[in-house]
């Protein structure tokens, strides 16, 4: 299942948005207004549940500077992973766009299509706020 978020303009630069996002305790600043719970467990992974969902943990697996984050859950039970795509417009600005990808199978693919497109779009609307 891929999800992407719309494109989101940002009047930051794409080296100051990826050094944020590159923070995971940044992430807090972006996440919905429902949620019940966010814990950074280390300079790489947080921890976070939104109510009424199942406590996530997301883990940093890649980033290319300037112009991808990549995190992954930390659990292989559910394996997805949320790409941040950073491009630079200019100097003050730049345009970031979200990516789900998960390997669920057909059930559950139905079930979490809406809530996670949902959470991405927040995510990526939020971006204003690092």
């Amino acid at each position: 299942m891929n999800l992407e978020s719309p494109k989101v303009s940002v009047p930051k630069s794409a080296e100051y948005l990826f050094n944020a996002l590159t923070d995971v305790k940044n992430f807090e600043k972006l996440m919905p207004e429902n949620i019940a719970k966010f814990e950074v467990i280390d300079e790489n992974c947080f921890e976070f549940g939104l109510k009424g969902m199942p406590e996530i943990k997301l883990v940093k697996k890649e980033a290319t500077p300037n112009s991808k984050v990549v995190l992954g859950a930390a659990s292989s039970k559910l394996p997805f992973t949320l790409v941040g795509n950073i491009v630079e417009l200019d100097a003050n600005n730049s345009e970031v766009q979200l990516q789900f990808e998960g390997q669920f199978n057909p059930m559950m693919a139905m079930m979490v299509k809406g809530p996670i497109g949902k959470f991405i779009e927040t995510l990526a609307a939020n971006m204003n706020k690092l």
